[in-house]
């Protein structure tokens, strides 16, 4: 059975968060608030937690998890290098809604899914999810939704589509802000925009230069 913390009252957001990190430490499944929609997380280092997370949406293994960090450190240690534009980029927008595919440090053993040998990492401006991510390291996170349906805005819409396959909720009211991240590619000597979404391009251009897109 699912439990489910109210974060606007102090004392369930503090026990809310000590059950939800042990929940990840155990290889169960918890929602969390972002900056942009509600996220479903597991401990990016146990596969059959990611295996799981993947189960609990419906969704295959071609397209990998992202990964979520607490601190800049954190996301310095699961990449071989920022590479010549991602320090700049972490600066300008970390905490925020901007995730970086990076080349990923080869010595991990994790399982996101076919990454072909890179990681979508972000840290998230939310106080909830630094204050969880910091307890537990880097989780891999993915909208709280089934494969296909809408993104989770609300603790209740997670639940409504994920049920007991969450071990635990962490409720900090609608998310203010339901554009997704954008995603920028550092894997390759031009940065490219793979996602358009709540930075925008002429912004990011701001701080690197030239920047590919789709379109």
């Amino acid at each position: 059975m699912s439990q489910r913390y109210d974060c606007a009252d102090h004392d369930q957001r503090t026990a809310g968060l000590a059950e939800a990190a042990s929940a990840v430490r155990r290889g169960d499944l918890v929602v969390i608030p972002t900056d942009t929609v509600y996220g479903i997380g597991a401990d990016a280092f146990t596969h059959s937690a990611v295996n799981a997370l993947l189960e609990a949406k419906g969704r295959g293994r071609e397209t990998p998890v992202p990964v979520l960090v607490g601190t800049v450190r954190a996301a310095n240690a699961l990449v071989e290098s920022l590479g010549t534009y991602g320090q700049d980029l972490v600066d300008a927008f970390w905490p925020g809604p901007l995730t970086l595919v990076l080349k990923a440090n080869r010595s991990l053993s994790w399982d996101l899914g076919e990454s072909k040998g890179t990681v979508a990492v972000r840290m998230p401006l939310h106080p909830v999810a630094l204050d969880l991510l910091k307890e537990t390291g880097p989780m891999a996170v993915s909208s709280a939704n089934r494969s296909g349906a809408p993104a989770a805005t609300t603790a209740d819409e997670a639940q409504e589509q994920l049920g007991d396959s969450v071990s635990v909720y962490l409720d900090a009211g609608p998310c203010t802000d339901n554009a997704p991240s954008t995603i920028v590619d550092l894997t390759t000597p031009v940065p490219r925009v793979l996602r358009k979404g709540a930075i925008p391009v002429d912004k990011l251009r701001g701080v690197v230069g030239y920047l590919a897109t789709e379109d």
